[in-house]
C-alpha cells in the first residue's frame, strides 16, 4: 500500500506503554489515517468516528463493544467500527501492522 502527495506528521501517537504506535498522514483531499504497529497484547480503543482497520501486516483479532464475538483478520483483511463505539484488538505473536482510515 502506497499513498501518493501526503502530509506526514513525524511525532507518533503511543499507547498502551510504547505496545501501539502510530503516525498521521493527511491525503491531498484532507481525508486522515493513522499507519501503525500493535505488539504483541490485548487493547481496547473507543471511536469518535467510524473506522476501518486495514491489517497489512502480521495478524489480529478483534471484538466490537457489546458483542462477545472474536474475529480473525490476517494481512490484506481489514474491519470497521461504528463511530462513538469501540472495539478491543488482540494480537498474539510478532506484530500487527495497519492502517486506519476514519469514514
Amino acid at each position: 500500500m502506497q499513498f501518493e502527495n501526503v502530509t506526514a506528521f513525524a511525532e507518533g501517537n503511543i499507547y498502551f506503554d510504547g505496545n501501539v504506535i502510530s503516525h498521521t498522514i493527511l491525503l491531498a483531499d484532507g481525508s486522515r489515517k493513522t499507519l501503525g504497529v500493535i505488539l504483541p497484547g490485548s487493547y481496547h480503543f473507543g471511536t469518535e468516528a467510524a473506522e476501518r482497520m486495514e491489517i497489512v501486516g502480521g495478524d489480529c483479532a478483534y471484538v466490537r463493544d457489546g458483542t462477545g464475538e472474536s474475529h480473525e483478520v490476517p494481512s490484506g483483511e481489514s474491519f470497521e467500527v461504528a463511530a462513538n463505539s469501540g472495539f478491543t484488538i488482540s494480537v498474539k505473536d510478532g506484530a500487527c501492522h495497519y492502517v486506519c482510515s476514519f469514514l
